[in-house]
């Protein structure tokens, strides 16, 4: 951490801020995914086979 500077903490803190957000917007748009995927297959199954 010395070659970092007197600012390490602080930059090691954004970097660990920034790591949690990319994250839970990954971890959002899965779950988003998710959700979507079930509704479609929801509609589908509502909507039945037409010749």
């Amino acid at each position: 951490m010395a070659s970092l500077g007197p600012h390490a903490g602080f930059i090691l803190g954004a970097y660990a801020f920034t790591a949690l957000v990319i994250g839970a917007l990954i971890w959002r748009s899965l779950s988003d995914h998710r959700a979507q995927k079930q509704a479609l297959a929801a509609l589908q199954g509502d909507a039945g086979e037409r010749p």
